[in-house]
């Protein structure tokens, strides 16, 4: 019996864990064979390369991010073959379940939750031909009805083989992104999230766990995500990790997890601000609302002000990047909430701001309550809300308008200095600052075109020219900061006009090449000569004093010089500047 086990997965870096457990836990009794595909493949690709493995079984695991690009792949294997054997499981149809018999009347069998045990059952089941109904944790059919059999009690998770030893991953692993777990379940109730439905957390052995990571860092991974749904809830278990993380990582090696920042403990951030090399970890933070009515709504216990707390002090030790989550469309949160909720944690200076938008997940509370809080949501995957009783549509477009310009501009950080300033003292908060430019860039037509890097920055100046800000010089001299500091090599063409000719260029490389040391110490360290002052390096004026800027983040209006050179062996980045009354040069 040839059994295929598959699924879509958003990107091809993406690995499905899922996938490597049924495999692990049927093995030696039933060989598997995993197929992964991503969701932008055409269906007849996917089908035809399937039905080229000759199964007799094939399982699809199935997310709110394919389930409709799943669908007709089925259609078209049973159309194919009317005797193959097809079994859908995941979360996206473990929760009515019924449901998905009917609509997908090619399906035969649905796994309901956790799949590995009930999974080998329901092959040994096919192979000695006996009836489903002893099989526990299904639905299936029997002579056109839908049957479901007792629910499967949960498993010593230590009784799962390891997922992560099948050859045929490791020559992928330092490409791909690899997905861990070391504990199933979470302790909250959050009235928008699956995780809820589960009563308790259960834990891998914790030394079995650190084997597992040994042997994916000594085969190569590089980006292991944990996906426990709360890393941090035991305190012990987590410290366990982190201290020997610090002690046995690779280089290139980057930890993500998914932490409760209200609950993690001074001692514990103190620890990793001290040992924890910079960059190892990632941790993504699900902020979600700041309102408390909000929050009470989804029995979502949340103290935000140890969570700024946690946040501040992660930032502030500069050792580990994060990744902070809101969700719009929450019950009471109209646009004004949303508004105080983004600048309450903007104003933490995340360097990943997320916003998403209210998914009425099937089996979650707040889908059941939907008609309290009128939601009206999208009928199929991914079932995002479209409004509620005080969210409109007309608003959410706007939020997305916000979301758009955040990602381009916030979380790509190329333009950083630029966009502190603007939040700060152009417009009134950060929130009005990427609404009013996220509105503007969609009447402009550009959130359907593609863009480079040189357009971020021209269509920035353009909007600030639309605004008339006063400040439009500094800002956009800001800007030609960012974008000269931010290159790793010289840009062959600048999209501004310099305001420096020809001669002040040559009056200016000729004094530094007499007297490097007016740019400091580190420049004239570089002795550089007149051909890398010229082939290597962009001057120009701004009307601040740039060193000043970066140490205070304040302005201060004095006339400069600004000079990046671009080392070419090791493609960086080195800016000097000094006011021009210490160069003793006048503007022409």
């Amino acid at each position: 019996m040839k059994t295929v086990v598959t699924t879509l997965n958003a990107k091809y870096i993406h690995t499905c864990l899922a996938l490597r457990y049924l495999k692990a836990y049927a093995e030696p009794d039933f060989p598997v064979e995993i197929a992964e595909f991503t969701i932008k493949d055409p269906s007849i690709n996917i089908a035809t390369d399937l039905f080229t493995k000759n199964p007799d079984v094939i399982g699809f695991s199935c997310y709110i991010w394919n389930i409709e690009e799943t669908i007709p792949i089925i259609n078209m294997l049973k159309k194919i073959n009317p005797n193959l054997t097809i079994v859908l499981g995941g979360p996206e149809v473990s929760y009515d379940t019924d449901y998905w018999m009917k609509r997908i009347p090619e399906v035969d069998v649905i796994v309901i939750g956790e799949g590995e045990a009930t999974f080998k059952d329901l092959l040994h089941a096919l192979q000695e031909n006996r009836n489903f109904s002893d099989v526990n944790g299904i639905a299936y059919r029997e002579n056109g009805e839908i049957k479901f059999t007792y629910p499967r009690e949960k498993m010593n998770l230590n009784d799962i083989p390891s997922p992560f030893r099948f050859e045929e991953d490791l020559p992928n692993l330092a490409k791909r992104v690899t997905y861990v777990e070391t504990s199933r379940g979470c302790p909250f109730s959050c009235q928008f999230c699956l995780s809820s439905i589960e009563v308790g957390v259960r834990y891998f052995n914790i030394d079995r766990m650190k084997d597992e990571i040994l042997f994916l860092m000594n085969h190569g991974a590089k980006t292991i995500k944990f996906v426990d749904r709360t890393f941090n809830i035991r305190k012990s278990y987590a410290m366990e990790m982190f201290q020997f993380l610090i002690d046995h990582h690779r280089e290139g090696c980057v930890f993500q997890f998914e932490i409760t920042a209200d609950i993690m403990r001074p001692e514990v951030l103190e620890f990793l601000n001290e040992h924890a090399p910079p960059g190892l970890f990632r941790f993504e933070i699900g902020v979600q609302s700041t309102n408390d009515e909000t929050n009470k709504l989804i029995k979502r216990r949340q103290n935000f002000e140890k969570l700024a707390r946690t946040v501040t002090m992660v930032k502030e030790g500069k050792k580990i990047v994060q990744h902070l989550d809101l969700i719009a469309g929450l019950p009471e949160e109209d646009y004004q909430s949303f508004r105080k909720t983004f600048n309450d944690v903007f104003a933490m200076r995340p360097e990943e701001l997320q916003l998403g938008f209210l998914k009425l997940l099937r089996g979650t509370g707040l889908r059941i309550q939907a008609d309290e809080f009128g939601y009206v949501y999208m009928d199929q995957a991914p079932y995002e809300i479209l409004s509620n009783h005080v969210l409109s549509f007309a608003d959410i477009v706007k939020i997305k308008q916000v979301e758009d310009v955040l990602n381009k501009y916030w979380n790509d950080h190329r333009i950083d200095i630029t966009l502190e300033y603007l939040v700060t003292h152009s417009f009134d908060t950060p929130f009005d600052f990427f609404q009013t430019f996220g509105s503007y860039w969609e009447s402009q037509g550009w959130s359907r075109i593609g863009h480079q890097l040189e357009d971020l920055f021209t269509r920035l100046l353009q909007f600030i020219k639309n605004e008339k800000l006063p400040d439009r010089e500094i800002i956009e001299s800001l800007m030609k900061l960012d974008y000269l500091h931010n290159h790793k090599h010289k840009p062959r063409k600048l999209w501004w006009p310099s305001s420096m000719n020809k001669e002040e260029r040559q009056t200016i490389i000729n004094r530094l090449l007499l007297k490097p040391e007016q740019l400091g110490d580190a420049f004239t360290k570089l002795q550089l000569s007149e051909r890398d002052l010229y082939k290597h390096t962009v001057v120009d004026y701004v009307p601040f004093d740039v060193q000043h800027l970066l140490k205070t983040k304040e302005i201060l209006n004095k006339k400069s010089l600004l000079l990046v050179y671009y080392e070419p062996k090791n493609q960086q980045s080195f800016l000097f500047s000094a006011p021009l009354e210490k160069l003793n040069v006048s503007i022409t």
